[in-house]
């Protein structure tokens, strides 16, 4: 099974969830590509107010689908398509989106559960949901337009304790770091949540399709050119050894033995 983004619209209120049963909803290609399709059909909506991006069964998203690695992430060409196009995709869809976005965060929220929670406005979370990017125990970076999104809302502090020491911070660190809008007690975020949004519900939705506008036209530009630019390069090390080794030991499950 390759999971799936699943959307329901109801009262003005969208909800997208991220369903990948058994891996904690690891994102697969296909589901990259369902959440492109989910927003950009949520953009064109008028009636939607807000949209609630949450994952299935007590977590947010662990990451990508690693058992589909192997298939496409050790030739250059196909590296570079899935990142630019699968991940970036849906990912720009979510900051296309003039509709308020809030997450609802439990569990693990890992590399590209950071991604995705990154592109929304408010981030809610359980105390005890877990945050982290530590594909550097894979033997890769983050994509480069992937780590400008992700160092502009974390931090870059965090963003390189994370990325450089594969960190993992608890919920508490990160509303400290100021990542997240909320905590609460896991069995009193879905009421918290629904009262947010309800609440964004009777504000002005022009209004706030404007502001969502105001933001994207006021946001720094060079860290994003400059990760464009990194592009060209960005996917050489698609065979290297690092990156077979780190990939080979995950699905192996043994630690793995990087060289100098």
């Amino acid at each position: 099974m390759s999971g799936a983004v699943l959307i329901e619209i109801s009262d003005s209120l969208a909800t997208v969830t991220l369903s990948h049963p058994g891996k904690f909803n690891a994102m697969s290609r296909v589901m990259w590509r369902e959440l492109r399709a989910a927003f950009e059909a949520i953009q064109q909506r008028r009636d939607v107010h807000c949209v609630l991006v949450r994952g299935d069964s007590g977590h947010f998203c662990a990451g990508g689908d690693i058992s589909e690695y192997a298939g496409f992430r050790f030739e250059e060409a196909s590296l570079r398509d899935f990142h630019e196009n699968d991940v970036w995709g849906g990912l720009q869809a979510m900051l296309d989106c003039d509709v308020p976005i809030l997450a609802q965060i439990e569990g693990n929220c890992m590399g590209a559960g950071v991604e995705i929670a990154s592109c929304c406005d408010i981030r809610m979370a359980a105390d005890s949901a877990r945050f982290g990017a530590p594909i550097a125990r894979l033997g890769f970076p983050m994509a480069p337009r992937e780590a400008a999104l992700v160092m502009r809302a974390v931090g870059e502090l965090t963003a390189r304790e994370m990325l450089l020491s594969a960190a993992v911070l608890d919920a508490a660190e990160m509303k400290q770091r100021g990542f997240l809008n909320q905590l609460l007690a896991p069995d009193a975020l879905d009421a918290a949540v629904q009262e947010r949004m309800h609440r964004i519900r009777q504000l002005a939705p022009q209004a706030a399709r404007l502001n969502k506008a105001s933001f994207r036209a006021l946001a720094h530009v060079q860290p994003a050119q400059a990760a464009i630019d990194l592009i060209a390069t960005a996917y050489d090390y698609a065979d290297s050894g690092e990156h077979r080794e780190g990939i080979g030991a995950f699905m192996e499950k043994r630690p793995p033995a990087f060289s100098a």
